[in-house]
């Protein structure tokens, strides 16, 4: 290890913190107060070799980069050691939303006579498809009996797949049918279980509109010869 990672590494009271050290997040630029995360020893340590931000997940149960799957990524810019050597902040620079609600900020809700109150200026315009994924993320861990999200999620995969079997097939209908409304309302529920799918397998929204992007200058019938060369 670096000697002046280890300095820093060895001169934070980690018995104090308990192992888990609180780290205040801040953006460089704008001086906005962004998050607040946990690191342990090894979470520090990569953050500081890599110069990326990674944390400890008290509910996953481990070390995770910010942005791994949403590639909304902190650079950090300076690290800032407090005067009882037992929290952190760091300032960094951060590559789109911070918040998995996708707020700019995890401090967003405003809180007044028990109230509360959420701050749309720090709202960043995001597509419905983009809402909706988040939206989906939010409602996984929740009750199966209340939640239908819930429910494919934590239950059997072959049901999940088999409802978006379902929906392809009934918007297949729909177009032979030449029902407009029925077509709309098929294509949302695709939508909606496709989404489900690969939220099951931690993909994300964004990493399909990169692949659809790649695809920008190439011509269906290039990129389907290069699958068929591939395999």
């Amino acid at each position: 290890m670096n000697s002046n990672i280890n300095n820093i590494i060895e001169k934070i009271d980690w018995e104090k913190v308990n192992n888990l050290l609180p780290v205040v997040v801040q953006e460089y630029k704008t001086k906005n107060m962004l998050m607040l995360g946990y690191m342990n020893k090894e979470a520090l340590t990569l953050s500081l070799k890599t110069n990326k931000a990674h944390y400890f997940s008290r509910t996953k149960n481990r070390i995770w980069q910010k942005g791994e799957t949403s590639g909304h990524i902190q650079n950090i810019y300076e690290v800032l050691l407090d005067c009882d050597n037992d929290t952190l902040l760091i300032q960094v620079i951060q590559k789109g939303v911070v918040c998995h609600t996708l707020n700019k900020t995890c401090f967003f809700q405003s809180i007044k006579k028990n109230d509360i109150k959420i701050d749309d200026k720090n709202k960043t315009p995001n597509s419905i498809i983009d809402i909706l994924y988040n939206k989906i993320k939010l409602n996984k861990t929740k009750d199966p009996k209340i939640s239908y999200t819930a429910k494919l999620l934590q239950g059997d995969q072959n049901y999940m797949l088999k409802k978006v079997v379902e929906e392809v097939g009934e918007f297949i209908l729909s177009i032979k049918d030449n029902d407009v409304k029925n077509i709309i309302y098929e294509a949302a529920d695709i939508i909606y279980h496709m989404l489900i799918a690969i939220n099951s397998k931690d993909i994300t929204p964004d990493d399909i509109k990169k692949e659809l992007q790649n695809r920008f200058n190439t011509s269906g019938i290039q990129e389907k010869n290069s699958r068929t060369t591939k395999s």
